[in-house]
């Protein structure tokens, strides 16, 4: 069985065995790549039973599994969906791989009548509950922080499968009564929105008169628009900013301490020594960057240079000490949600690397430093003073 979107693009196929088990199920990722599920593939730790995902670059033909193997997760009843699965290792999906086996499930789970489905697994991350705010609504709605009643296993999610449209020049869009997700040149665009979580989102889908927009956010506001769809998700225009252009300039070691600092105090305690470390060896600098807020190499991370006239001109127009020091704090939060993902891969990689010995040792060095509190406060401080120095002066 094949399904196509309304272009006639294929978007998922799945074969049925004659007791009404699933054989084979494919679906495609934004960059036009495929996942094949290969159901019972295998006996894995913890769940025992599981399916295989593999990846190929092409439409997968049948009789045969082809492609990259990349992680099991627990076998499902893919006839009668119960629960949502485990995953053994999510870092090894591709971008959009994770959502797009979940909105397969969302999609199959509504069609059998499934109306609520828990998960129970062992990794309840923040990565896989806005993972599943893509495909599923979570109940209680009025649930007060929903991402920890998430992790304390507190949430069950009604299936709410989104369409998937493949596009003109590459374009992928999900919609659910509206566009909610975009993504073009492998840029991924979000709503804000979701259900009733706020999500950080500084490539933003947003409505506007001639359609809707993809645009780079930043500072409560657009900085460049690039993208015009129409509602139905259809390419409308890409728009083509002006070129980048100036000089890189280092940003002050306050601002890169406290930016740090502020990744840290968001993250878990054994991680945030590392993070700091990790921070420390990157230079950071103001700069032009083409279609995104920052550019991520090895030895350096830019920040565009439009998010500095951003905020200098929000400093410009704050009146007095208490709402320029705000502003900046925004800036540090805003900064440190740009670099967060970055900061945290790295020191995960460089705390894996070490023998186990020196792990273990790592973390009871927790046990003398200062109060992780105080000094990342002092150190956002720090970085509030030098931005109104630096980018207010």
């Amino acid at each position: 069985m094949k399904i196509f979107d309304r272009l006639g693009n294929p978007v998922s196929e799945l074969a049925w065995a004659g007791d009404g088990s699933l054989e084979s199920a494919r679906v495609r990722l934004p960059d036009g790549s495929w996942l094949s599920v290969e159901p019972r593939a295998t006996t894995a730790p913890p769940w025992g039973l599981s399916d295989r995902l593999w990846r190929a670059e092409r439409f997968p033909e049948p009789g045969g599994w082809a492609g990259e193997r990349l992680t099991v997760f627990e076998a499902l009843d893919w006839a009668r969906i119960d629960r949502i699965p485990s995953l053994a290792e999510p870092a090894r999906l591709p971008p959009g791989g994770g959502t797009a086996v979940l909105n397969l499930i969302a999609e199959l789970a509504r069609e059998q009548g499934a109306a609520r489905l828990a998960y129970r697994g062992p990794y309840p991350t923040e990565q896989l509950f806005l993972a599943l705010l893509e495909s599923f609504r979570y109940e209680p709605a009025d649930a007060q922080d929903p991402l920890a009643a998430f992790m304390a296993g507190a949430l069950v999610w009604t299936p709410a499968p989104h369409e998937r449209l493949f596009g003109a020049e590459g374009l992928y869009v999900q919609r659910r009564g509206r566009v909610e997700k975009v993504v073009f040149r492998g840029a991924a665009y979000y709503r804000p929105d979701w259900q009733s979580v706020a999500r950080h989102a500084p490539k933003r889908v947003r409505d506007v008169s001639e359609g809707v927009l993809c645009s780079l956010w930043a500072l409560g506001r657009p900085l460049e628009d690039h993208l015009l769809l129409s509602p139905a998700g259809d390419l409308l225009r890409v728009l083509e900013p002006a070129a980048a252009e100036g000089l890189a300039r280092p940003i002050a070691p306050d601002i890169r301490a406290g930016v740090a600092a502020a990744v840290a105090a968001g993250s878990g305690a054994p991680l945030a020594p590392a993070i700091e470390d990790v921070a420390r060896a990157i230079a950071l600098e103001w700069g032009a960057v083409t279609r995104d807020l920052i550019l991520v190499e090895r030895d350096r991370i830019r920040v565009s240079e439009s998010f500095r006239r951003a905020l200098a001109e929000t400093l410009a127009a704050a009146g007095g000490r208490g709402p320029r020091a705000t502003a900046a704090l925004t800036a540090v939060v805003e900064l440190a949600g740009l670099l967060g993902d970055e900061l945290r891969a790295r020191a995960q990689a460089r705390l894996a690397a070490l023998p186990p010995e020196a792990q273990a040792r790592a973390l009871d060095a927790l046990g003398t430093l200062p109060p992780a509190d105080g000094r990342h406060a002092r150190a956002i401080a720090d970085a509030i003073e030098a931005l109104l120095s630096d980018v207010g002066a």
